[in-house]
């Protein structure tokens, strides 16, 4: 699976918040605190991909959590990426697994966010308004997936399609990574 996601930075959160509500209900509030694991030599951010354990918690305390790993990017405009997922029950000891494996925690952040999921011509949309506490601004990210590489033109197009809808047009569009932004900021809260 490719996650076909386009990322936009928001010029008027209160309005595409309206928007969003709007059109597809209210919104569901997470945090998402993201840690990012590298090979002590840097290769897998360096080589464009990531391994992330990513704890979600939403607004009535749940907690989930989820290993990801994403392939390098197979499209560069959008940085659209490969992506496996999976749930995992304990996040210290998927830690304590990938640092036993010689991966170090590279960095570390939290996404305050607000999601809104639908369904339109037999694709599942997720669009999320994201703040990064070490980053100026809020950012929209709207995505589905990819069945393949040859699934990704339409799949963006239909993505492309959604953030026209919701007021956005390829100006505001960054493929800047928060990995990069975070970095660059030096304001990562680090699972050290």
């Amino acid at each position: 699976m490719i996650e076909a996601e386009l990322k936009a930075r928001v010029r008027d959160p209160g309005a595409l918040l309206r928007r969003l509500e709007a059109a597809h209900g209210p919104g569901r509030p997470e945090v998402y605190r993201d840690t990012y694991y590298d090979l002590p030599d840097g290769s897998l951010l360096g080589g464009d991909r990531e391994l992330r354990i990513r704890e979600i918690t939403s607004h009535d305390g749940t907690r989930r959590t989820l290993l990801t790993h994403k392939a390098p990017r197979v499209d560069d405009a959008s940085g659209s990426k490969p992506e496996h997922e999976t749930a995992v029950a304990d996040a210290e000891a998927t830690d304590a697994i990938l640092r036993g494996l010689g991966y170090r925690a590279r960095l570390a952040y939290r996404k305050h966010c607000r999601s809104y999921a639908w369904d339109r011509n037999g694709r599942r949309f997720l669009a999320t308004l994201v703040r990064v506490p070490q980053l100026a601004g809020v950012f929209l990210e709207v995505e589905t997936a990819a069945e393949d590489t040859a699934d990704l033109a339409p799949a963006l197009a239909a993505v492309r399609a959604a953030l026209g809808e919701l007021g956005i047009d390829g100006e505001d569009l960054t493929s800047e990574l928060y990995t990069d932004a975070v970095l660059r900021a030096g304001g990562a809260d680090g699972r050290e």
